[in-house]
């Protein structure tokens, strides 16, 4: 940054002015543009809502299309120009914006406005991601459910104008930052696909060949005792914590977020869970995902799950787990679950999956090693988040470091 801070000494020695929006270039309201308008090729369009939850910083190509009738009567969009979303649901994305810098012209809808400039576009994009935007923006802000930021009170916004060979400097850093967080998160989403594909691999061959090929092949019924959940509704606190379908994770794994509670009562002690316990929902699209109960905190758990709970010493809870995150399970899962309206997987199907019973000992050597891989797969599944708000945070404070300038004649 030290290039960037000669440049800027260099050209504009008095500092670097600011201009409003308006006096920077023209700004033009889009109008219309319903998705229904939306064909499979024509005009390039980009909607207000696609730059919420598709587009970055910039585009080159857009995902949707008008007929050329339809474009006439919508806001165009040159190359160069950007494109700057007037609504949102809450304050802190209402503004976002993406450069057009595509090859031909394309168009924008309604919730929308085209700043077209001669500046350089990625930095505009880039300075309105900015906390100099942000905190100008909230005294424009209008509505309580739907945020508002005008047109007209976007051409009040007062944004740095530093010489355009600066600003290219700038873009070429905040490219070269944002280019390296993609390819530091795309390898840390490798790595745990490449962790899951580890334990899948092993948790299929170590089913199919416990113990020699031997094992025998019991109904799940004859194995464990099945009940439905309790019927109640969900708090905020309560004595008890609420297990409910939702709370089963992607990694078949109790959620530690978005926990609810109830109040214990007498109706309710016989759907206490204990350690070992299995639930498994039984409804919706996550029918037949199985949760092992392996903490002694005090819960009850739903109607939509049921209760798995093995009778002996046969199998082991964990093992059986395991098994219910397998291709095997979930053939035969798959294979029973009633597909009229809502999927069903109740307990009279259920008790019909036939599970692999080696001896327990080969069970805990089947479980140790599963366990440690999906251990692998769980830390991190964990640490995704916070690695990637922890590089979101460092981009963010290079990106505003940049973009902060001493005002001419401050």
């Amino acid at each position: 940054m030290s290039h960037i801070d000669d440049l800027i000494r260099q050209l504009s020695p008095s500092g670097v002015e600011f201009k409003e929006l308006g006096a920077v270039g023209e700004l033009v309201r889009g109008n219309g543009m319903p998705k229904t308008d939306f064909t499979e090729s024509g005009v390039g369009a980009i909607h207000y809502g696609q730059i919420y939850t598709y587009y970055g910083t910039w585009t080159t190509g857009t995902i949707s299309f008008v007929a050329p009738e339809t474009a006439v009567r919508l806001a165009k969009v040159d190359p160069g120009d950007v494109i700057i979303t007037n609504t949102s649901e809450n304050l802190e994305d209402v503004g976002k914006a993406v450069a057009w810098l595509g090859d031909g012209q394309i168009v924008t809808g309604g919730h929308a406005t085209v700043l077209k400039h001669d500046q350089d576009p990625k930095f505009v994009a880039y300075w309105l991601q900015s906390p100099g935007f942000q905190i100008q923006k909230k005294k424009y802000a209008t509505g309580t459910k739907v945020i508002d930021v005008s047109a007209k009170s976007l051409a009040k916004i007062r944004i740095p104008v530093p010489p355009v060979e600066v600003q290219r400097e700038i873009v070429h850093v905040l490219d070269s930052l944002s280019a390296l967080e993609a390819e530091l998160e795309a390898e840390l989403e490798a790595e745990l696909e490449a962790r899951r594909r580890q334990y899948a691999y092993y948790r299929e061959d170590l089913l199919t060949s416990a113990d020699g090929g031997m094992s025998s092949w019991v109904p799940l019924g004859e194995l464990a005792s099945f009940q439905y959940g309790f019927t109640a509704s969900a708090q905020e606190s309560g004595e008890y914590r609420f297990l409910r379908i939702t709370d089963i994770n992607q990694l078949g794994k109790l959620s530690p977020e978005g926990a609810k509670y109830v109040d214990i009562s007498d109706a309710a002690l016989g759907y206490v869970v204990k350690q070992g316990d299995l639930l498994m929902a039984r409804t919706g699209a996550t029918y037949g995902k199985t949760m092992l109960v392996d903490s002694d905190e005090p819960a009850v758990y739903a109607s939509f799950l049921i209760r798995i709970r093995f009778n002996d010493s046969a199998v082991l809870p964990a093992y059986y787990w395991h098994f219910a995150q397998s291709s095997i399970y979930w053939a035969q899962a798959n294979a029973m679950v009633s597909t009229g309206g809502q999927p069903q997987f109740n307990a009279n199907v259920l008790k019909l999956v036939k599970v692999p019973v080696p001896p327990i000992e080969e069970q805990e050597r089947i479980v140790g090693i599963l366990d440690r891989l999906h251990a692998l797969v769980n830390d991190l599944s964990s640490d995704l988040p916070a690695e990637r708000n922890a590089r979101r945070t460092q981009y963010e404070y290079y990106r505003d470091k940049l973009l902060t300038f001493e005002k001419a004649g401050a």
